[in-house]
Order: structure tokens, then sequence, then C-alpha cells
């Protein structure tokens, strides 16, 4: 007989509506938001029973989006609450938020035995509180790199989900979509999961391992499917940068021929199209970060910061610092 699916969340379907906290934190993208909870609602819908029960949290109600949408009717952050999961909803900047009142009160929740997790930007929030630590994590990667800087220890992977045990962190955007399939798939059955994923046309469920970012256009990954791999390996070491003979490995075919189909196809060698991706990032560092230049170096791969800095200046026209500079006095009223 074959045994029975092991639960991701370890909750009996047929007794209590399952009860779900989000924390939207001001800011929050409404996309990141409807993935989670829309699915939710539909699932009450369809089954025509209370299977799930959301609860808000917050500091102030409304609690507004990025925006004009808002959510009214929260419960104030510190709250006992009864709760099976609960899920910070972070956009903007969650790097800038400094509230020590939220990252108490998810440390209690933790230390309690709940279930916590953090959506888009909601990981960041997690790994300020101290709670992502020895477990693995994922997060939208346009915080990906500014994180690895910062918490230089914590076991980032560039994946749409991942549930560690006691933890759930999800890329944002519709990766929530793909990990409430899976919850209510664990949790009712993959025929159930699957009509409430058709509800919202959502008819390609993605694996929790895939990538966030389709890293070259569709048009060019179907004339090479050499490439695809390769860039997705990339993303995933941006501050640990693989070597040539590492991504032909992953490619499955010589470092020349490799080099030739990214020139033929991008324009550039390997080599160079991933040192100008970690530029990329290194730049949106430098201008919407306050991480040290030797940091943003040391999170993007660069040996040195005056190897980094000539680089940069190569690429871009100006050092990193002088960029900054720039950025920052265009900022100023």
């Amino acid at each position: 007989m074959q045994k029975p699916a092991v639960s991701i969340l370890n909750q009996d379907a047929d007794t209590r509506p399952f009860r779900i906290g989000i924390v939207p934190v001001p800011g929050f993208a409404i996309m990141s938001y409807a993935s989670v909870a829309d699915p939710l609602r539909a699932a009450n819908l369809l089954s025509g029973k209370r299977l799930y029960d959301i609860v808000h949290f917050a500091h102030k109600t409304p609690a507004k989006s990025s925006g004009e949408a808002a959510i009214s009717n929260c419960v104030p952050i510190g709250s006992t609450e009864p709760l099976d999961l609960l899920l910070v909803i972070a956009g903007g900047d969650p790097f800038a938020l400094n509230d020590k009142v939220l990252f108490e009160w998810l440390k209690r929740r933790a230390r309690a035995g709940l279930r916590v997790g953090g959506v888009s930007g909601g990981p960041v929030l997690l790994a300020r509180a101290g709670l992502m630590d020895g477990r693995r994590m994922t997060v939208h990667w346009e915080h990906a790199a500014e994180l690895a800087g910062r918490f230089p220890d914590l076991m980032i992977e560039r994946r749409l989900y991942i549930i560690d045990r006691d933890r759930v962190t999800c890329g944002g955007g519709t990766a929530p979509l793909d990990f409430i399939h899976a919850l209510l798939s664990d949790r009712h059955g993959a025929d159930f999961a699957r009509l409430v994923s058709d509800w919202f046309l959502h008819t390609e469920i993605r694996a929790a391992a895939s990538p966030q970012r389709s890293g070259v256009l569709a048009g060019e990954t179907t004339r090479s499917p050499h490439i695809q791999p390769v860039i997705a390996a990339m993303q995933d070491h941006i501050g640990d940068p693989l070597s040539l003979q590492q991504l032909a490995l992953i490619a499955g075919i010589s470092e020349r021929q490799l080099n030739r189909i990214f020139a033929q196809v991008l324009g550039v060698s390997a080599m160079n199209y991933y040192r100008r991706m970690r530029l990329g990032i290194a730049r949106r560092l430098v201008q919407g970060s306050a991480m040290s230049v030797a940091s943003i170096s040391e999170a993007t791969g660069f040996s040195s910061s005056a190897h980094f800095s000539t680089a940069y200046a190569m690429c871009f026209g100006n050092r990193p610092s002088m960029d900054r500079t720039i950025v920052n006095h265009a900022a100023c009223p």
C-alpha cells in the first residue's frame, strides 16, 4: 500500500477552519497579497465550507498598500489570536523598516510554536527578526543580493517558495499562487487544488524549485536551450560566481561551445554576460541601499573593493561612490 503524503503544514483538513494570519506591512503589493488571499477565498466558495479564515494584523487600520487599496478591520500587532500560519507581506524597501514591536511579536509567536512565513519582502523582515537562522529561505529576487550582503550566513535560494520546517518563505508576485496550490493540494487533494487554480486561469502550476526570473526572452531560450539553465545558475551564484568550466558542465557542452552560443544569441561571452549581471545588481544596491561599497563588492562576488570599483567604472562610467553621490544629490529637494 502506498504511504500517505506527508503534510507540508501537518494540519487536519477535516476539522476546524485553518486560520492564516496576514501582516500587510504598509506599502505592501496588492499582487502578492491577492495571490495569497484570493485562492483561500475561492477555496471556501468552491467547497461550500469555511475551510480558511484570514485574520489581518497591523499597527493601524486601514493598512494601506503601495497603490490605492487598503485593508480595514485589522487586529493589533501583539495579539495572541490563535493561528495556524502567520505570513508577513511586505513591498517597497523592507530594509528601511525598523519595527521592533513587530519583530518582537514575530519572535514570540514563533517561540510559541506558530509557523511563521514571509512573502515578497516579508522574508527580509523575518531575517531581521532573527527567525531565519539555520533555515533555507527565499525572497523576491529584487532583495536577494542585499539580504545576502547584510546576512552572509543565511541560506538563500532563488526559488518561488521554500517550506523549511516551521518557516515558509515566498518570492511574491504570483509565486504565492503556487504555494497556496501546494497547500490546498496537501490538505484537500490535487483535484480540489486544481479546481481552485482553474478558477483563476492558473493552469501552469510551477514547482517550488522553479526560478523567479526567466533569465532570457522565451524566443532566445527556444533557439538555445543550453542558455536557460546556465543563466538560472548565474542568478543563484551572484556572491559566489561559478567558473566557465562549471557553467559549461551545467549546460552539458564544452566551454568553447557555450561561449559561441552566448555570443550568437546575446552578443557577449558567457563570463561577460555573467559579470554584467553581477554589476547590474551591484548598481541597484549602490543606488538604492545603504550597504557599504565593500559589502556590495562581496555580495556580488568581486575579489576586492578595488577590483569591484574598477569594473563598475568601466561598465557605468563612474565609480560606485561617485554614482551613489550623484543619485543622493538628485534625490534632494
